[in-house]
């Protein structure tokens, strides 16, 4: 018994299930009927008009109505949309036991103390009849599913079946609106539209429960004499086929179950008893401890139950319906129907390959879980029967010769799984001990296990098991008998690995936990209803399902919802767009879902700005929840391209610091608000001319007029004095002429304003005698005492402004990459350059060759492919941008020929000695990267580390990059009266304030990671623009310098190894086209080339123009296979419209004639890396090394060679690896 729900109240008397919804009904002893959502575990309703005990619930299969019956004789029928009683129907004259709805008719039926069954028209709220015949209470009466019958039982100790055909027929008849009131004598003495059609006598005491199966037959019964009884009937009788014993008092209820064989009882003894229909015996007894069971429902589409007892009810599953399943690369095995399956995915061909026997005394359990050995294709099934048990199978390797009968390996184990290719554990929970076998079953070790509760153990890696207690998930070695990692969880029901077992997820009945496979790091996420199933995506999201959901959670933790789902699954596979899956039943499904939104998220986790940057001009990403989470995590300016709202647009472009969207909104919105927000952003970035804007459409007058004295716009000032006597502000007049330093203005306003004395003042103060005259005269006049002024005051004048242009620029606000999204003028970051739009500017550059030439019928137009390698080439002096060069002093950029010169022109003059020990001989002694060595002169040792960390043996072409640094490390000065230059060390630490060295730093260096990465987009300028030598100087320009450069941190290190990982792929993809042109006579050998400079991680732009030269190249020699399947990887890159339009046609002309003219030694299913010696393909499998510093791939018989990509490195040579941070470094 699985427990779903379970509620404290009352005791439940009435149940039903909502047959759409998860919603359930109990009727309680107290009066209330409670609506309850199960999944939830919430309770949604209360109704409260009953009288007494509720015995009754039904809801109706339709409409949004619920019937009730209680003891007040009153039934009542409800709408639970509008939360209260429509109406109520009387007529019994006691107790009502139990009311049902028709399936199809108007019509409730209803059971009742006072010896009767009634049946009503709820549309017309009419008794349709009345059925008479039992001597004592009905307790229970209901329609069968499908035909016109009536089952009720009574404590008259019989089960009577009702014929209501008549009934059906007088309703439907056209000459009876059958909705008349009926004939009295109907009402007292039953009418004849339903009689007796079998009366059932076999129970010994009353009889409180009978019904119908729903598809058979049958009728099952339980009564007061403690028996159920099994009853069968044909057209014209009705006969008892068995009788079930077991309960020791009363059964309330029993039903036959709506999925399975069995039969499902309750009792007055406080059990639940389950019986197989076949063998009529029982299979499964649930017990309470003081609760009497009263009542049964049992969900006609779910395999779902309900019990009602003394103090609540309970919503189960008699068993788990979730196939126990394991899935390995492109095959699923999984558990249906007491067969082991394979389901293949690429096929989606499924195959039986064991029969399981029935497991448990009692032959219903199905396993709980399935772990998968693909070393020895073996599969171990765990069963919760008998207490648990585990069952070992070795599979046929060969699945299509059909099943296979294998008699498996058993043992008892709450849990087990492999934790080596022939070696699984099982835990046994009595010892607490975790036993490992070998695959003939047998016990080769044994350890106890590391918490004192551990209840299961999951699979977590070669010699690991993840053991679960109640509070934690603990990593095990079992070899060493150590633990490894903690992490503390609710109880785990389920673990999720990815493919590469770096991140593994732990579903929990309400929370998924995602960690790292140390369990140092974890996320997670709760739910408000049950976690099902869950797989990772290959992109590292993970996907999991809920009842009614399929959401994502990424590696951050942030989660959504992915899709709503109309029934519960299970994930075992999710590949692109397309998940996999398995349901209920056991049945393989495929669900199309957009994972749009996750993978706009993940980028911008991941920071691929130009993955993001792609997804907004592309897809349909919108919605709230969209911006919200963009606002959240720092992306305004993302957001901005996804909202309507004016207001939420605004408020965004603010927050980003965008002031001309800004302002676009605020003169939209038009509100005295926003103009006041849009100035003090505006002030904030320093543009005048939006703040004066601003302030004139909100009438700021105040700030305006400041804003005025401190630019220094004093004729704008003195139009705000006329604006200020216009709207009659004497303050604002005053505080304009204070501004202006106007005198006569100020003494103006106050003599206006009735302050004599202050004008007076003013006036005085200021040499304005005449002005002063006249006041004295009025102040006189008015017997005013005129005051005392001593001394002279001066005007005030306003300040002359720093700056007097339009806008002073206070803040810079960088334009962010995502700013010109719209133009397509954004940026890359500062690896990726990839934009798709640049095909075009490559076809015009003209170095990938042209378009196809080929007749296809209703293609457009006609294609052509140039095979001439003249015709392939590039005018160098066309196009394409120049390699930065180092902004070297004139005096260091000539290398070593300087420092000859120099020894040349001063080996005569007096050299002044360095006191103690020189710097650069400090920096050999101190120092641990190549290039602070050989920026101290220390060239040999600088030559070891190179051959130790990268294995380096030819020093030649690193010669000038030697000198350049020991140049560069020192500043030379000149001197007089006839010394030789000065020699400065240049460090990291260096100051202007500091003289000489202090030997306490490192050398500055010349080599910066921004260069490398500057240098790397002009590369890529390069090779779209079809100048393959040029790029591929570039590029082993690039690879060379990459040892020299100091890095501040591990971050930029990894940088820079990123770097050369591109580096090198770029070499070898060029070197296999350059020799592709080299072949110019042999085109099958050109085809097999063009083929293999797909399958380099190159640039999406650079990727199509290969998959479209590969696919005109495989197109002309008639390997139309082949070509197809470049046209498919193409069409996936989602290129501009025109080139996907000529693969489509490319590809429609290649599925009418499926075929490869030539046998070319290239399999694109195979995976593989190209030897970079013969430029042949080396499969996966297939043994080849490496070269240390390039990590170009060679075939075995190469080892100990030169590299041929990077010219300076052996092939196969064990180094220690590339280290240039120096963290001794301060900024």
């Amino acid at each position: 018994m699985l427990t779903k729900f379970e509620t404290k109240s009352n005791r439940v008397k009435g149940l039903s299930f909502h047959p759409k919804r998860p919603w359930i009904l109990a009727s309680l002893h107290s009066g209330v009927i409670q609506l309850w959502d199960y999944r939830m575990g919430t309770l949604i309703d209360r109704f409260e008009e009953h009288d007494g005990p509720v015995r009754g619930v039904d809801f109706h299969s339709m409409q949004p109505l619920f019937v009730s019956g209680g003891d007040d004789y009153k039934i009542k029928v409800w709408n639970h949309k509008l939360r209260r009683c429509l109406f109520t129907l009387v007529g019994h004259l006691d107790y009502i036991r139990m009311v049902q709805f028709h399936q199809e008719s108007p019509w409730i039926v209803s059971a009742s103390d006072d010896q009767t069954i009634r049946i009503w028209n709820w549309q017309s709220r009419t008794c349709l009849s009345v059925l008479t015949g039992h001597n004592h209470y009905v307790m229970c009466a209901s329609f069968h599913p499908k035909e016109d019958l009536v089952v009720s039982a009574s404590l008259d100790q019989t089960v009577r079946v009702w014929d209501i055909s008549g009934l059906k027929k007088k309703s439907v008849s056209p000459n009876d609106d059958g909705l008349k009131l009926p004939q009295v004598h109907s009402e007292l003495f039953g009418g004849g539209d339903a009689i007796v059609k079998y009366v059932l006598e076999g129970h010994d005491r009353g009889v409180n429960w009978a019904s119908f199966h729903p598809s058979l037959p049958l009728i099952v019964s339980g009564a007061d004499d403690r028996q159920v009884k099994l009853w069968r009937m044909n057209d014209t009788k009705a006969w008892e086929v068995d009788t079930l014993r077991g309960h020791s008092n009363n059964v309330s209820c029993v039903m036959f179950h709506a999925k399975q064989d069995v039969i499902i009882s309750n009792s007055e003894d406080k059990s639940i008893r389950v019986w197989d229909m076949s063998k009529r015996t029982g299979v499964q007894t649930f017990r309470r401890e003081n609760d009497r069971f009263w009542i049964l429902a049992i969900h006609p589409e779910v395999n779902l139950l309900a019990a009602g007892h003394d103090s609540g009810m309970v919503v189960f599953k008699l068993e788990r319906e979730r196939p126990a399943f394991a899935t390995h690369m492109g095959s699923l095995y999984f558990v249906k129907d007491r067969f082991l399956r394979l389901y293949d995915y690429a096929s989606q061909r499924e195959t039986p390959l064991v029969s399981l026997r029935r497991s448990g005394s009692h032959g219903l359990a199905a396993p709980r879980s399935l772990a998968y050995n693909p070393a020895e294709n073996a599969v171990i099934l765990s069963y919760d029967a008998d207490g648990g048990m585990y069952e070992l199978y070795l599979l046929p390797r060969d699945p299509s010769r059909g099943e296979v009968s294998s008699d498996a390996g058993r043992g008892t184990g709450c849990s087990a799984c492999f934790v080596a290719r022939n070696r699984f554990a099982v835990l046994d929970k009595n010892t607490n001990t975790i036993a490992v076998k070998n695959l003939q079953n047998e016990t080769t070790k044994r350890c106890p296990s590391p918490t004192p509760t551990t209840d299961a153990i999951f699979y977590g890696g070669t010699g690991l098991v993840l053991c679960k207690s109640e509070d934690k998930m603990v990593m095990f070695d079992v070899q060493q008998r150590n633990v490894v990692g903690e992490l503390s969880a609710p109880p785990v029901k389920y673990v999720v690995w990815n493919a590469e077992m770096t991140m593994v997820a732990f579903l929990c009945k309400h929370a998924v936990i995602v960690s790292n496979k140390k369990l140092t790091q974890s996320h997670t996420i709760h739910e408000s209803i049950r976690v099902k199933s869950g797989a990772w995506d290959d992109s590292g999201v993970f996907l999991y399902t809920t009842l009614n959901h399929i959401k994502y959670c990424l590696p951050n933790g942030d989660n959504g919802i992915v899709k709503t789902l109309n029934n519960p699954v299970y994930l075992t596979k999710v590949f692109a767009n397309t998940i996999y899956c398995l349901d209920r039943d056991g049945k393989t499904r495929q669900i199309q879902i957009d994972s749009t939104e996750y993978i706009f998220k993940l980028a911008l986790l991941q920071k691929k700005y130009d993955q993001v940057i792609d997804m907004v001009r592309n897809s349909q990403l919108c919605g709230q929840a969209i911006i919200s989470y963009l606002q959240k995590k720092g992306f305004p300016e993302i957001a901005l391209h996804f909202v309507d709202n004016e207001q939420v647009k605004f408020n965004l472009a603010i927050e980003c610091g965008n002031i001309e969207i800004a302002l676009q909104s605020a003169q939209e919105l038009d509100d005295k608000d926003t103009w006041h927000h849009l100035g003090v952003e505006a002030l904030r970035q320093g543009n005048f001319e939006i703040v004066e804007f601003a302030y004139q459409k909100s009438k700021n007058f105040e700030r305006l007029s400041f804003l005025y004295l401190i630019t220094g716009h004093i004729e704008k000032l003195k139009k705000m004095v006329k604006i200020a006597e216009m709207r009659n502000d004497v303050m604002g007049r005053f505080h304009n002429s204070l501004y202006l330093g106007d005198v006569g203005e100020r003494v103006k306003v106050l003599q206006e304003s009735g302050q004599l004395p202050l004008a007076y003042i003013t006036a005085k103060s200021h040499g304005l005698e005449e002005a002063a005259q006249e006041i004295s005269e009025l102040l006189v006049e008015q017997e005013i005492p005129i005051p005392n002024v001593s001394g002279k005051g001066t005007p005030l004048l306003p300040p002359t402004p720093i700056s007097v242009e339009e806008n002073w620029p206070l803040l810079p606000v960088t334009k962010s990459m995502f700013g010109n999204i719209d133009t397509g003028d954004a940026m890359s970051g500062a690896i990726a350059d990839n934009g798709m739009q640049e095909l075009e500017e490559a076809e015009a550059e003209g170095g990938w060759g042209d378009d196809l030439d080929m007749a296809m019928p209703g293609a457009e137009g006609d294609f052509d492919v140039v095979d001439d390698e003249d015709e392939l080439e590039l005018d160098l002096d066309e196009g394409g941008w120049e390699m930065d060069d180092l902004d070297l002093p004139e005096d260091v950029a000539g290398g070593a020929s300087i420092i000859e010169d120099e020894t040349s022109s001063y080996s005569h003059l007096f050299r002044i000695p360095t006191s103690g020990v020189p710097a650069a001989q400090k920096w050999a002694q101190k120092c641990n990267l190549v290039a602070e060595h050989a920026s101290a002169g220390s060239f040999d040792t600088a030559m070891r580390m190179l051959n130790r960390q990268l294995g380096v043996i030819d020093f030649e072409p690193l010669k000038s990059y030697f000198l350049d640094l020991a140049t560069a490390s020192h500043a030379s000065f000149p001197t007089y009266g006839g010394f030789g230059r000065l020699s400065v060390p240049i460090e990291s630490d260096w100051e202007a304030e500091k003289t000489g060295s202090t030997g306490g730093s490192t050398p500055l260096g010349i080599y910066k990671l921004e260069s490398l990465e500057s240098q790397l987009k002009h590369a890529y300028k390069l090779v779209t623009g079809g100048k393959f030598a040029d790029a591929l100087q570039v590029f082993t320009k690039l690879l060379l310098m990459s040892p020299f450069v100091i890095v501040q941190t591990h971050k930029e290190e990894d940088d820079v190894k990123e770097l050369i990982t591109i580096v090198s792929e770029y070499m070898n993809a060029l070197l296999v086209e350059m020799k592709r042109r080299e072949e110019a006579g042999n085109p099958n050998r050109q085809a097999e080339l063009a083929a293999y400079f797909t399958h380099f991680k190159l640039q999406p732009i650079h990727q199509s123009l290969s998959l479209r030269q590969a696919m005109s190249t495989m197109f002309k020699l008639k390997n139309f296979n082949t070509a197809a399947t470049i046209c498919h990887r193409l069409l996936e890159l989602n290129p501009p419209l025109k080139i996907a339009q000529q693969a489509r046609q490319v590809l429609a002309a290649c599925e009418k004639q499926s075929s490869d003219a030539v046998e070319l030694n290239y399999d694109p299913r195979n995976p593989f890396v190209i030897c970079s010696e013969t430029q042949t393909p080396i499969y996966r499998g297939s043994d080849y090394v490496s070269c240390p510093m390039c990590k170009s791939k060679f075939l075995p018989k190469f080892n100990g060679q030169k590299c041929r990509v990077c010219k300076i490195a052996k092939i196969g040579a064990k180094v220690s690896g590339l280290s240039i941070t120096n963290l001794s470094y301060k900024k």
